[in-house]
């Protein structure tokens, strides 16, 4: 059976690792042709090897999201190599902790680049060629701290809302251009990231029992895998979502159902 991937083309960025490495390794199964982006040049053409002898259609570029000239070149490469463009996976991201006290000018203006100035670069670029092509996807990998976030993580959570306003001005704008765009907000998904966090903010506790511990405020009991944010990216990019847009869609394991007042039950009606 055909796919409807199959012949399409899609650009993952923060593609080296986590959900962004799952993400492009999902469309690729799917058939489609798939450029990976990100500034880790090592971990990148590590992850484009891969998928390569597993016979997939790959090409990586390394860059910055946050640079103009480097996402004109990654878009520049797309048209030159598969002449259209089907999908964008807004995946790269950063996450420093810090209060806006603790957190200096420099930072906040790399995340922000990162996290919310990349997602512009890249659409801005992307919706023209997705026009000519009759239309795409877009899908922007937001957070649940997007919506309501933890302690010490100001920047970061600045970065997650913004971008969920983004996804709901970007669907409205290019509806008429047959380009969806929806968010996706994970919960504490297993990556790199997410464990170079818990090492470098619990330095007294093992990491195992970290990663317990985040897994346990989820009403599923554990964190999850970059694979299932992944299958719900590639839905979006499907004809089963086809009348989807301007939506954010979580995978977070019931995180954000559950508030934080807890009440003793004892079966009695």
């Amino acid at each position: 059976m055909t796919s409807f991937l199959e012949g399409k083309v899609a650009i993952v960025t923060g593609a080296a690792s986590g959900i962004g490495f799952a993400t492009a390794r999902a469309l690729a199964v799917g058939g489609a042709q798939v450029v990976l982006f990100d500034w880790d040049q090592t971990a990148l053409h590590i992850a484009e090897k891969g998928l390569r002898a597993d016979g997939f259609n790959a090409l990586a570029v390394s860059g910055d999201v946050s640079r103009d000239m480097d996402v004109g070149g990654l878009m520049e490469v797309t048209r030159t190599a598969f002449r259209r463009l089907d999908v964008l996976v807004n995946s790269a991201a950063v996450q420093p902790y810090g209060t806006v006290e603790t957190t200096s000018e420099a930072e906040w203006d790399r995340v922000l680049a990162v996290n919310l100035k990349g997602t512009y670069l890249t659409s801005r670029y992307a919706v023209p060629i997705m026009r000519r092509c009759g239309g795409g996807a877009i899908i922007n990998i937001a957070s649940v701290q997007g919506t309501a976030c933890q302690a010490n993580v100001a920047a970061y959570a600045a970065s997650k809302g913004a971008l969920l306003a983004l996804t709901r001005a970007m669907a409205l704008d290019h509806a008429k251009d047959g380009i969806r765009v929806n968010s996706v907000s994970p919960g504490s998904i297993d990556t790199p990231a997410l464990r170079s966090g818990a090492q470098n903010n619990n330095y007294t506790v093992a990491l195992d029992k970290v990663l317990e511990q985040w897994g346990s405020a989820h009403p599923l009991g554990r964190i999850g895998r970059p694979e299932e944010v992944a299958a719900l990216i590639v839905f979006l990019c499907s004809p089963g979502a086809a009348f989807c847009t301007g939506g954010d869609y979580r995978v977070d394991g019931g995180l954000l159902a559950r508030i934080g007042v807890v009440e003793e039950f004892n079966g009695s009606a």
